[in-house]
């Protein structure tokens, strides 16, 4: 067995007994390429009664964190989880959904709430009627650009909902984050919100960190590969540099099987040959750095190994059909 991984016998926190486990290496990798970018948070507080609608944010995440009370969550195929005080929710694909009190509550878009600005990236809406002012419920809710860079493919495996049992196992460690969160929401302190704002971020990592540790739910495609020992190598090299431009016989040399065992396991495993697996993620890596990192198209193409920004921008519009400026200026038009 490699160092990289490690056989599971029901040790806390990682999987089932059997399995292999990725190992911290790489799960440290794929939190490292983790971005949260455009994050805009709200402190809500609401009354005994009340209905919040949030509308889908393709592209985005929703997280939530219920700090005071209880509410239900009912997502857009009616689906409803049951939330208490210290839950936090992750949606990575902002699907909508509503937070309400219970069935046949009115709901009202969260946007039509007046806000009061408490730092640059977090807000306070109070909701409460003016009848009881006294909150029934509080909330820190918020969304954000999420993507996991050259792992996004793991992002598209991830449930609609990831509704965090703080105390599972699946979590540890969690526990103190949130009730810190829920210390901070409710003392009104001085820095409170930016304070909560990175919480919330750390917590995010946490919830997607505790997924991939458990084996995303799922085993085919791209988390069967990260939980092969041999292929998890490779995968781990090719992320570490993608500026390299490998051969499949240094990617089975980093694995330690021969060339053909290994190009037939990749392909078999992933649903493409390892090459094209290694291009596709340096332009998914240049498409990130040109658009969120606003990097000269000149800079991303001597970070990725190519000996010209002609022959980059020649490969980048072969890969994704458009030159590397045209990545820019779509993340401008959005963003308007």
């Amino acid at each position: 067995m490699t160092e990289s991984l490690q056989y599971l016998t029901g040790t806390p926190g990682g999987g089932v007994p059997g399995q292999f486990a990725l190992s911290s290496d790489l799960i440290s990798e794929l939190l490292t390429s983790m971005r949260l970018r455009g994050v805009r948070y709200r402190r809500v507080q609401v009354g005994p009664q009340f209905g919040l609608n949030f509308d889908a944010e393709p592209g985005r995440a929703y997280f939530h964190f219920l700090a005071v009370g209880s509410a239900v969550l009912r997502t857009e195929d009616g689906t409803v989880h049951e939330l208490s005080a210290g839950n936090a929710v992750f949606m990575p694909h902002g699907k909508s959904h509503q937070l309400v009190s219970g069935p046949d509550v009115p709901v009202q878009g969260i946007d039509s709430f007046d806000a009061v600005t408490l730092s640059n990236a977090v807000c306070d809406v109070d909701a409460c009627p003016g009848a009881d002012p006294t909150p029934s419920a509080i909330f820190f809710t918020g969304f954000m650009e999420f993507d996991l860079g050259g792992m996004e493919g793991l992002s598209q495996l991830m449930p609609d909902v990831m509704l965090v049992d703080a105390e599972g196992q699946r979590y540890p460690g969690l526990m103190p984050i949130l009730t810190s969160m829920r210390r901070e929401v409710c003392s009104g302190r001085v820095g409170f919100a930016g304070i909560l704002a990175r919480l919330a971020e750390v917590a995010a990592a946490m919830i997607v960190r505790g997924w991939i540790e458990c084996g995303c739910d799922s085993t085919s495609g791209l988390v069967a590969a990260l939980r092969d020992p041999r292929l998890a190598c490779a995968l781990l090299a090719l992320h570490r540099q993608p500026g390299h431009h490998w051969t499949v016989a240094e990617l089975a040399a980093e694995s330690h099987v021969s060339r053909s065992v290994f190009a037939d396991r990749f392909q078999t495993t992933i649903g493409m040959p390892p090459l094209r697996y290694a291009t596709e993620l340096r332009m998914l890596l240049a498409g990130q750095w040109l658009a969120q990192d606003t990097m000269p198209i000149h800079s991303v193409a001597q970070r990725l190994g190519y000996s010209s920004q002609a022959a980059f921008s020649r490969a980048f519009k072969r890969v994704t059909g458009r030159p590397p400026g045209a990545s820019r200026d779509i993340t401008r038009s959005k963003a308007v």
